[in-house]
């Protein structure tokens, strides 16, 4: 079946798009495709879709899902939406802004799937709120800038806090290059769909370290990201620098080694040697 064409919905509703809210939309067939296949629905799933625009995607999920709540945080493109998917009987459109939404209660206690077209501006604070919900999507599909996409999948020597956070939770992997020319209208950058496999809760690479304090130390050691771990953990934990010489070293971490080399067990390691004084 033929996608809705954002630019032909556009001019039906004398609408624009918003570059204040990052409103690109993704109008190539191949990428919309990669994105639903990369999600692997099933007429069982529930899904919760972030940023649906003028619903060019949504149909797609809703040919594939059981049921897709379609989160926006425009006003407009919300009565869009509603106008344009009026005949799917699956798919329900929610007002809101993403980061104060209780995605978990959106799916109505059901197991649930994530897949969101995030503007650079919201990026890392969206990815933590979507992966730290409860209860936690099984999966998420996020559509991102090329170098955000890079930073997420990066590993240890290139790490960054948003590789560190989206990590911990998940193991993610790019599923699909989309160039600029690919939205409407085209943004200056490439774009990447990266698909985040989330761990359940039990199966975290990290058990024994809760989020809280985990996060703590991983902030502080980025802090300062130029400096070497020892100056940028006693700046950022406001410790002297000998309780974090310490700490290193009952961690097995050279004090000289710098935030984006470490692993996530380093990290954990770290976290572990810090309890008893940060």
């Amino acid at each position: 079946m033929s996608t809705i064409d954002p630019r032909e919905v556009l001019r039906r509703y004398g609408l624009r798009p918003r570059k204040g809210l990052g409103q690109n939309f993704l109008v190539d067939r191949s990428a919309l495709e990669r994105i639903v296949a990369a999600a692997e629905l099933t007429s069982q799933d529930t899904l919760v879709e972030v940023g649906p625009g003028v619903g060019q995607l949504t149909q797609l999920l809703a040919d594939a899902a059981g049921r897709v709540v379609a989160v926006e945080l425009d006003a407009q493109m919300v009565q869009v939406l509603r106008q344009e998917l009026a005949g799917r009987s699956n798919v329900e459109v929610v007002e809101g802004d993403i980061l104060e939404v209780d995605v978990g209660a959106l799916a109505g206690g059901r197991p649930y799937k994530v897949v969101a077209n995030l503007p650079y501006y919201i990026t890392s604070a969206a990815l933590r709120h979507l992966l730290e919900a409860q209860p936690p999507p099984t999966l998420l599909v996020v559509t991102v800038q090329q170098e955000v996409a890079e930073r997420i999948t990066a590993q240890p020597g290139a790490m960054s806090l948003l590789a560190v956070s989206v990590q911990f939770y998940g193991r993610p992997r790019r599923v699909a290059r989309i160039p600029a020319g690919a939205f409407y209208p085209p943004p200056k950058v490439d774009s990447a769909a990266v698909r985040i496999d989330v761990y359940p809760p039990a199966e975290r690479p990290v058990q024994d370290v809760g989020p809280e304090r985990f996060f703590r130390v991983a902030r502080a050691g980025f802090g300062q990201r130029r400096k070497q771990l020892r100056n940028s953990l006693t700046a950022g934990l406001h410790l002297k620098g000998e309780q974090v010489a310490a700490a290193l070293a009952r961690a097995g971490i050279a004090p000289q080694r710098r935030a984006e080399t470490l692993s996530l067990e380093e990290w954990a390691e770290l976290s572990r040697a810090l309890a008893c004084v940060a």
